[in-house]
């Protein structure tokens, strides 16, 4: 059986760069100032970003926040107020024929015509995406199906599909013609666990490997903690926070917490904890028998304080660093920016 790797080579032929010896890494998609109003509600305001070629992207948000107009200006759907934007060396106001080329869409509903089979769908699709020849777009559309497994349902009307399926050939059809950009608004909805796994695993694959850059948009945090290099966080219109996942929970909570699992916790193991000089605070867990421990630096103090623990014959169990999640870290910033807004 072929792995999935070499199927998606065979699949993706979009051209690799590497970066410059300073670092440096071509940008897929720009944003300068990106503003779109309906009436008197500013949806996107005054968005400024750089996305890397081959990067997956993910934005961030409640509902509301801005992210499907982002995308929906980005990949030229509708027209920004103000501001401008390049997707694929593109100007969105100057070129938008050549950007609608150049960027594969999934919407967070897919448009599919129900009357069609799987494979009419695919062939109008790719027809309409410029895939002229015939035996290429037919040789195009078996590889896609058969890849989602959806191969041996060609012939069937998508109208009896299930969500999951009409989600997988949505991400097919938008796939169809090699797009160097994807925008991808929540893909994995509706998607059972194996399922979810596929499409995550072929985003990473593509981004990794064939250099594609993903734009995705989701509300699955673990889509987002898994696949994306950065984030954006979005809310009311505004970019809150672009950065790793890392830094995300960084800003929340700078300093990680030690978490030592002993098997009993004694008033002289917290005292000699408290006592060694890197703890700054210690909560005790009496009932799960676990410390939490904040300290400076956790790396220094993390041997520091097991030698303590040690010292007063202690028995440790286990020892972790804790983060917040991305979620509580998402949560966080998400509040913080709505309570700054009303200050």
């Amino acid at each position: 059986m072929k792995s999935v790797s070499s199927s998606l080579n065979r699949l993706f032929s979009i051209p690799t760069t590497k970066p410059n010896k300073q670092g440096w890494r071509p940008k897929t998609i720009n944003t300068e100032n990106l503003t779109r109003t309906f009436g008197n509600l500013t949806a996107v305001d005054n968005l400024t970003l750089s996305i890397e070629k081959g990067e997956v992207f993910g934005f961030l948000g409640p509902n509301g926040a801005g992210k499907t107009t982002t995308i929906r200006m980005l990949a030229c759907l509708i027209a920004p107020t103000k501001g401008n934007a390049t997707v694929a060396g593109y100007d969105i106001r100057r070129d938008p024929l050549k950007v609608r080329q150049s960027v594969g869409i999934l919407t967070e509903n897919p448009s599919l015509y129900e009357r069609l089979t799987a494979y009419e769908n695919m062939d109008f699709f790719a027809q309409a995406y410029g895939v002229d020849d015939p035996s290429e777009r037919e040789k195009r559309i078996r590889e896609l199906l058969e890849l989602f497994n959806l191969w041996e349902r060609r012939n069937d009307k998508v109208a009896g599909f299930s969500k999951g399926m009409k989600q997988k050939l949505a991400i097919t059809r938008a796939t169809v013609h090699r797009p160097p950009v994807l925008f991808l608004d929540e893909p994995t909805a509706g998607l059972d666990p194996e399922a979810a796994k596929e499409i995550r695993d072929l985003m990473a694959e593509l981004s990794q490997h064939e250099k594609c850059t993903i734009l995705l948009s989701t509300h699955h945090l673990e889509d987002a903690e898994k696949l994306c290099r950065r984030v954006m966080i979005m809310n009311r219109g505004k970019c809150l926070l672009v950065g790793t996942p890392d830094e995300m929970r960084e800003r929340i909570s700078p300093r990680p917490t030690i978490q030592v699992g002993l098997v009993q916790v004694t008033p002289e193991i917290v005292s000699a904890v408290e006592a060694n000089g890197y703890a700054e605070e210690v909560t005790v867990r009496q009932d799960e028998a676990t410390l939490l421990i904040t300290a400076k630096d956790a790396r220094l103090a993390t041997p520091e304080i097991v030698s303590a623990i040690t010292a007063v014959k202690g028995q440790i169990l286990s020892v972790n660093a804790l983060r917040p999640s991305l979620e509580e870290a998402y949560l966080k910033l998400i509040k913080g920016g709505e309570n700054s807004e009303h200050a």
